[in-house]
């Protein structure tokens, strides 16, 4: 009964970060400011190599290598494979990197990502078949839609937004506290019942393997390379973890 409850809590505390934040986000900043840093067209192919080729890769060479069991080894294909986490923006955020390019990016793996899973997992999970629309309805409701009327807000009533913008921070950080609290909480008996040694190990060569792809923009020049650091990890690794 309590771990229901505490579920439905942090089901709860998700749905308020996710919009809390892109409301956030959009009414930080003008459609422009997100479009400009997509111009960079090398930087935006390398988080596209790195989300879509690079993790799928590692999820799946780990799970061979680990011998992980059934369950394991298809949750972390299906981590391996998504993209476009809403805590990108927020991560980028706290990291005083680029947040333009970090949101900009995080609405072009989503739409990729809605494409990309369709065809992808069915080759992976022989069986398995994907709706893309299911797909993108959440995308669509929990991400884009309130980034939208972040940015219009911005926009058309730029007072508002300024005003309402350090609530909305505040809230969706108090929400993602929550979030990581109730989700520990109601699936601390799980934890137990895994084997602790198999995830801890799992959990370590997929956070090296994220953070190892940051590795492939050493060649970027300096001002691009601070950007990449700053959202390239935060893309791998938080929304797989």
């Amino acid at each position: 009964m309590l771990m229901e409850l505490l579920s439905k809590a942090a089901t709860v505390a998700m749905l308020c970060f996710v919009v809390s934040s892109m409301l956030a986000m959009g009414a930080g900043l003008t459609a422009t400011q997100i479009a400009e840093p997509l111009g960079n067209v090398r930087l935006v192919a390398l988080a596209l190599l790195a989300n879509f080729v690079f993790m799928p890769i590692c999820a799946l060479a780990l799970e061979k290598v680990l011998w992980l069991d059934e369950s394991f080894g298809v949750g972390l294909l299906l981590l391996g494979c998504a993209a476009g986490a809403p805590f990108l923006p927020k991560l980028a955020e706290l990291a005083k990197g680029n947040l333009a390019f970090a949101v900009g990016a995080m609405v072009v793996l989503m739409v990729v990502t809605v494409g990309y899973l369709p065809i992808v997992l069915p080759v992976l999970l022989p069986g398995v078949t994907v709706n893309p629309w299911e797909i993108a309805r959440s995308l669509l409701v929990l991400m884009l839609l309130p980034l939208c009327i972040g940015v219009v807000l911005k926009a058309r009533y730029e007072n508002v937004a300024t005003r309402v913008k350090p609530v909305l921070d505040w809230l969706s950080n108090v929400s993602l506290i929550l979030l990581i609290c109730l989700i520990t909480a109601a699936n601390i008996t799980k934890f137990y019942k895994c084997s602790v040694h198999e995830q801890s190990l799992r959990g370590c060569c997929l956070s090296h393997s994220a953070l190892g792809s940051v590795g492939c923009s050493a060649d970027l020049t300096r001002e691009q390379s601070e950007s990449w650091h700053s959202v390239r990890a935060n893309a791998t690794l938080p929304q797989r973890l």
